[in-house]
């Protein structure tokens, strides 16, 4: 019984984290039509960067967290606008240089911040463990669980309740259209770009006292972020969400039950709503 409630909570805490990465992946991925292979660096490099502040400025991981995604979303910004914006209209190009700018980030990490990994410390006010049906369990990770429910709730008011989002759904459901009402693209495209970074660069603040910060940590994540927009559908709220804590139970039981076929059982899910829903769980058709 224990094993299957802490794994269970283990879960929801990585499909926590995997929405902090995935949800912004997904809305660049959805507006812009790029596979932005560089947002597994930005969640690795807001780590490392949450690491510096905390040790020289800030000892706190909360403000950390929120300036560390700022310096993320800044440099995100810069990368949409002066390296991707030429490249618009070769996506072929585009997914290249994210590739290129994602292996250059994780070489310039390993050169500033070495090779060993580098935990972040939890909140003191969260170091207790809580009681969860008379099993000990630490109350961080339920509290990645709320702060990713917290996340979505405040991305779906930015999505379907602000100008911004009307915006962001126009252009992921029809460019053209949106295009020709008058929408600016170009700001739009570095907005949604620097809002992805910084989700990313959070997250990996946020994920920093259960997955410290390593050399490959961009590696691991990547992937998941990738099956969780496929299986919820491209540029869905609702689907990142869904399919996060769907990817976080499937990966989390399928290293526990059956390391050796975790990988087949990953990706079986991506593969069935590939076959049968191509445009994924909550995906529209693009036009």
């Amino acid at each position: 019984m224990q094993f299957w409630v802490i794994q269970t909570l283990n879960s929801l805490s990585l499909g926590g984290l995997l929405f902090l990465l995935s949800s912004g992946f997904s809305l660049i991925f959805g507006l812009m039509r790029i596979a932005n292979l560089t947002h597994g660096a930005f969640f690795m490099l807001g780590a490392y960067i949450g690491i510096t502040i905390m040790k020289n400025w800030v000892p706190n991981l909360w403000l950390a967290t929120l300036l560390g995604g700022a310096v993320i979303a800044v440099i995100g910004g810069i990368f949409e606008r002066f390296v991707l914006r030429p490249l618009a209209g070769n996506s072929q190009g585009q997914v290249l240089v994210t590739l290129g700018v994602s292996l250059i980030i994780a070489d310039l990490c390993l050169i500033v911040w070495g090779g060993d990994p580098i935990p972040i410390p939890t909140p003191e006010s969260l170091r207790t463990p809580l009681r969860v049906m008379n099993f000990m369990f630490p109350a961080y990770r339920l509290a990645v669980v709320l702060i990713a429910i917290g996340t979505a709730i405040g991305l779906y008011f930015l999505i379907e309740r602000t100008r911004l989002g009307a915006m962001i759904r126009a252009g992921v459901d029809d460019m053209q259209m949106a295009r020709g009402v008058g929408i600016p693209v170009s700001r739009l495209f570095t907005t949604v770009f620097c809002l992805g970074a910084a989700l990313a660069g959070m997250g990996g603040i946020i994920g920093g006292p259960i997955l410290s910060a390593y050399p490959g940590l961009d590696a691991d994540m990547l992937p998941l972020a990738l099956i969780v927009v496929i299986l919820g559908g491209v540029g869905s709220l609702v689907g990142a969400f869904v399919g996060s804590f769907i990817i976080g139970f499937v990966y989390t039981f399928g290293i526990a039950l059956l390391p050796d076929l975790a990988y087949v059982i990953l990706f079986l899910p991506m593969i069935i709503v590939i076959a049968f829903r191509p445009r994924g769980l909550f995906g529209k058709v693009s036009a």
